[in-house]
C-alpha cells in the first residue's frame, strides 16, 4: 500500500500524517515518516507536496487555539471493538480529560481493554487519545511520551479558558 503524507511543524515538534488515495487520514505521529512507518506498518510513504490545505489549516488552527474539534475524513484501520474506543475518544470533549475507567463504563467493556485499544490508536491528536488519563488523574502512557501528552493537555487547558467568537469549533467527519 503505498500513502502520501506530510510533515508538519508544531510548538510540539514534527507531527507527519498518512493521508490515503482516497484523502482519508490514516495514520498520524508526532515526528517525521519514520514515525509513521511505526503507526502504520506494511505501507510505503511518498511525500505531498502542495497539498493537504485543509489538513495543515487545521492543525495550526488546534494549535494556535483556534480549532476544537477536526472535521476531516478519518480511515483508522483496527477491529470492531477499537473502532468503538475510538469513536468514543472523538466524544471527549476538548479540554477534558477522562479516565480509563469512565471510557470503559461507556462502552460497557473493561479499564485494561480501552486502554489497549487507546494504546492502538492509529490516528493520534485527531482521535484524542492523550485526553485518556489514569483514574487519579495520572498521566499514564502516551505512544509519543508524557511531555507530548502533557504539552496537548495543557495547550487545551489554555485555550479551553478563552470563549468568544474568535473559536472555530467543526464536527467530526468520519
Amino acid at each position: 500500500m503505498i500513502l502520501d503524507f506530510i510533515t508538519q511543524p508544531t510548538p510540539l515538534g514534527d507531527f507527519s500524517i498518512a493521508i490515503d488515495s482516497a484523502g482519508a487520514v490514516v495514520g498520524t505521529a508526532f515526528g517525521g515518516v519514520e514515525a509513521l512507518h511505526r503507526r502504520v506498518q506494511n505501507a510505503k510513504f511518498r511525500r505531498l507536496e502542495g497539498e493537504a490545505r485543509e489538513i495543515r489549516a487545521q492543525v495550526s488552527g488546534y494549535f494556535e487555539g483556534r480549532l476544537r474539534v477536526f472535521s476531516l475524513r478519518l480511515a483508522p484501520s483496527g477491529t470492531p471493538y477499537q473502532q468503538r474506543v475510538w469513536t468514543a475518544l472523538r466524544h471527549v470533549a476538548y479540554g477534558e480529560r477522562q479516565s480509563y475507567g469512565v471510557l470503559a463504563k461507556t462502552l460497557d467493556s473493561s479499564p485494561r481493554a480501552v486502554g489497549r485499544a487507546n494504546a492502538t490508536n492509529p490516528i493520534c491528536l485527531f482521535i484524542p487519545c492523550h485526553r485518556i488519563v489514569g483514574a487519579d488523574g495520572s498521566l499514564t502512557g502516551y505512544a509519543f511520551g508524557e511531555d507530548i501528552k502533557r504539552g496537548l493537555l495543557e495547550l487545551e487547558a489554555l485555550h479551553a479558558l478563552r470563549t468568544g467568537a474568535a473559536d472555530v469549533e467543526h464536527r467530526a467527519v468520519g
